[in-house]
């Protein structure tokens, strides 16, 4: 049996309360809720939203008791996150769910990481740089793959000096959740090596070039000034040989929308674009992160992957 389905019956005894109308709201609420089959209450839950759900829960005893079915939370979990989601031992649904959200599962060689949104159920997902093309990466003096013990994925890929940066890939829209807007992130991380994205802006887009955007790979992007070393060039073009010039504030300027933000994991990220998964229709979702027109050599950044996850909910 899925859950107590008694009919409850509630006894008032006199007291001047009973004139009080919150008091009187409230009992009406009881009586009234209290009659419904708690099946039919855990039904009509299971058409909200997890977060929903919870709130809910917090309305009185009897929606709380309904919330615990594993009707509602059963009907978050994604089928085929099912299996991943029970360890052996005996769950309810609230577990399994709550699980999935906390616990990725690792899928495709260890080279993507599925999750749960906790707010809405949704799915998200993320992807080891392994999974794109990046140009010379095969090429030991450009490109190197390496293990860092902070990452989620065995291999990162360390950028060791190029002077185009382009890194491109797909995501097939059958995995993303249906009627759901999508948020692109690259995951990276800045050594002490870092140069080349200090002034130089990296085009980035999901989906197609029409939805291209500007975006920093310098933390301290917003912090800088009019001055910028004079371009590197070759071995010999290191910042010791060089004075500053004064250049005019790069465009699009810095802000809080095209700037790293820190993560709580230690990391990097910033925001590659948008895109809004209606469902039914099955494409391969282009993504792409370049910087082709600077010139300027580049070296010393960590790439771990690109994140996807349903925009935040309010």
């Amino acid at each position: 049996m899925d859950g107590p389905t008694e009919e409850k019956t509630h006894t008032y005894l006199w007291t001047p309360q009973l004139f009080d109308p919150v008091f009187r709201k409230k009992r009406y609420m009881e009586d009234f809720f209290g009659s419904l089959p708690e099946g039919f209450v855990a039904e009509a839950l299971a058409l909200t939203t997890p977060r929903d759900a919870s709130r809910l829960s917090s309305v009185n005893s009897f929606f709380r008791s309904a919330a615990e079915w594993n009707t509602v939370w059963g009907s978050f979990v994604p089928s085929e996150c099912l299996a991943e989601g029970v360890d052996g031992r005996r769950h309810s649904m609230k577990e399994v769910y709550l699980r999935l959200c906390d616990h990725p599962i690792i899928i495709e060689n260890g080279n993507k990481r599925l999750w749960l949104d906790k707010c809405t159920g949704k799915k998200c997902y993320m992807l080891a740089a392994k999974q794109f093309s990046i140009a010379l990466v095969d090429s030991p003096s450009c490109w190197k793959w390496t293990s860092i013990a902070d990452s989620r994925f065995k291999e990162v890929a360390e950028l060791i000096s190029v002077c185009s940066l382009e890194m491109s890939g797909t995501v097939n829209t059958s995995i993303l959740s249906p009627t759901t807007t999508y948020v692109a992130h690259l995951v990276f991380m800045t050594t002490a090596t870092t140069y080349g994205f200090d002034y130089q802006p990296v085009e980035v887009y999901i989906g197609d070039n029409s939805k291209t955007r500007m975006v920093y790979l310098d933390p301290q992007a917003q912090n800088r000034r009019g001055l910028r070393p004079r371009r590197r060039i070759g071995i010999f073009g290191g910042r010791a040989f060089g004075n500053y010039n004064v250049v005019p504030s790069p465009s699009p300027s810095p802000s809080a929308d095209n700037c790293p933000k820190h993560r709580e994991d230690g990391w990097f990220e910033v925001e590659i674009g948008e895109y809004f998964n209606k469902g039914g229709d099955e494409e391969e979702l282009e993504i792409s992160v370049m910087e082709v027109k600077g010139g300027n050599w580049k070296r010393g950044l960590i790439i771990q992957g690109i994140e996807i996850r349903p925009k935040k909910c309010v």
